[in-house]
């Protein structure tokens, strides 16, 4: 019955024309593919979609399968492709660096890992002006860790539940989603405290965070009062007193969650929250693997959307487009803490990464992104919550520049998380359409939206338009 059923819903969905060829696929066939896939590659690394794709090659927000079919790619490689799939300056940057200098060991000195440095940290507000280059964001959350602890020579670190802040022994103690959980020791001297989600949580009402569009949750609050910020701070006071010593090394928090789904706290939230971390002699952690390098859009990094400074930030994904890189950005005083004894990377800042880094943040300013993810971003964001009023499906809609989560539900009222089997049908249908579109959250009830930032309006009326047929699918198919 499930095949026969045809939809009368008709999609208006036009995508649009980009004037790029990709080659000619000639690799091995995609049965071969899959075979490959099963017996050779570990099975930890899952892959999406019921018949998953086999893509060949990209172009900007563009990705093509082996069957030259193109797609609008709105998940960027998991947030990780800024600046556009094989971005011109960027590939020429790679190329001129490969024919000079591949690598050789940081123990020596060579151009692109101190003009990078230069670069990078002069985006930074003083006083962090200091980088350790790391390759991924795991290592660059496993060093803050390490760093923090050293610093204070206390030990307990906090982060908030529904982070996710790596996968390496060390940092899935800081990662609180239970899908990223192995049944082994880990975790020691970490503690999780209440994630202020102003959707799914306890408190939360329709002023409370930084975007373009709040929540349909209704708020009590009297002008400048925020309620459910208070009762969250509150919560995390309760942690405090409770579950670590009277000091601790320090916190760790997105400063809007990836993983679990483009989640915002409440505004102030951080600002209080890093105040108490540093009474009780802690450092301040911001994971900005997602959020850094302009994608919020009214800033360059997520922690100056919330008004604070950080004592290390952590970096990764979109530094290097796609390339494996990451950083770790911290005061001369911490840095000096892991100077005591030796702490060595071996590919930490090689040529080939700081000559890509570079690029990228060229990238980003002559193209105008952080901008782009502005604008785009917060026209996505109020057109997508037109289908939040339509559908009583779409619970909530939520980011800021072209960081956006989608969450589904049951109903409104209730919150509920949609089943798994009907989010899968939805994606699957945006898929066949030729959009591309992220999961994320606990029950992987939300989709994520974080396309490379060089997407058009006229992108996102074609992303929207699936979206809602998608929706409308689904609404029948209940029926």
């Amino acid at each position: 019955r499930q095949q026969k059923w045809k939809s009368s819903v008709s999609t208006q969905a036009k995508m649009p024309p980009c004037d790029f060829v990709p080659e000619k696929y000639e690799s091995y066939p995609y049965e071969r593919m899959q075979k490959i896939r099963e017996q050779n590659i570990a099975p930890s690394l899952r892959t999406y979609y019921k018949k998953p794709l086999l893509l060949h090659q990209g172009h900007m927000q563009w990705l093509f399968d082996h069957e030259g079919r193109r797609y609008l790619d709105l998940f960027a490689g998991i947030v990780t492709v800024s600046v556009g799939h094989c971005h011109p300056k960027v590939t020429m940057a790679t190329q001129k660096q490969l024919a000079r200098l591949w690598h050789t060991t940081n123990i020596y000195m060579y151009p692109p890992i101190h003009e990078y440095a230069e670069k990078l940290t002069s985006l930074f507000p003083d006083p962090l002006k200091v980088v350790y280059l790391t390759n991924s964001g795991s290592e660059a959350n496993d060093l803050a860790m390490f760093m923090a602890r050293l610093h204070t020579r206390n030990f307990d670190i906090i982060a908030l539940r529904g982070g996710y802040h790596g996968g390496s022994p060390y940092t899935l103690g800081l990662t609180s989603l239970t899908p990223y959980k192995h049944g082994v020791a880990n975790g020691f001297g970490c503690t999780t405290t209440m994630l202020p989600d102003v959707f799914r949580g306890p408190w939360g009402g329709s002023h409370c965070r930084d975007s373009p569009v709040q929540t349909v949750r209704k708020c009590s609050c009297t002008e400048g009062a925020c309620l459910a910020k208070d009762q969250y701070i509150e919560q995390f006071k309760d942690t405090l007193n409770t579950s670590v010593p009277k000091t601790v090394a320090g916190f760790i928090a997105e400063p809007i969650q990836g993983v679990n789904g483009a989640v915002q706290y409440p505004r102030n939230f951080l600002k209080e929250a890093y105040q108490l971390i540093r009474e009780r002699g802690g450092l301040c952690i911001s994971d900005e693997v997602q959020t850094g390098f302009g994608r919020t859009g009214s800033h360059f990094w997520g922690f100056q959307t919330h008004g604070v400074v950080p004592d290390i930030v952590t970096l990764a994904k979109g530094i290097g487009n796609g390339f494996p890189m990451a950083a770790v950005v911290t005061t001369k005083e911490i840095a000096n803490s892991l100077a005591q004894n030796l702490h060595f990377n071996t590919f930490g800042g090689n040529p080939l990464a700081c000559a890509v880094g570079a690029a990228v943040l060229d990238a980003i300013e002559e193209d105008g992104l952080q901008k782009n993810s502005e604008d785009v971003g917060t026209y996505m964001l109020l057109e997508l919550a037109k289908l939040r009023d339509k559908f009583e499906i779409v619970g909530d809609v939520r980011g800021k520049g072209l960081m956006i989560g989608v969450e589904m539900v049951t109903d409104k009222d209730s919150r509920c998380p949609l089943p798994a089997e009907e989010i899968n049908q939805i994606w699957e249908d945006c898929k066949d359409m030729g959009v591309l579109i992220g999961r994320g959250g606990l029950y992987s009830q939300t989709f994520r939206i974080k396309p490379p930032m060089c997407i058009t309006k006229r992108d996102v009326d074609f992303a929207v338009e699936v979206f809602r047929t998608a929706l409308q699918r689904h609404v029948e198919r209940s029926a």
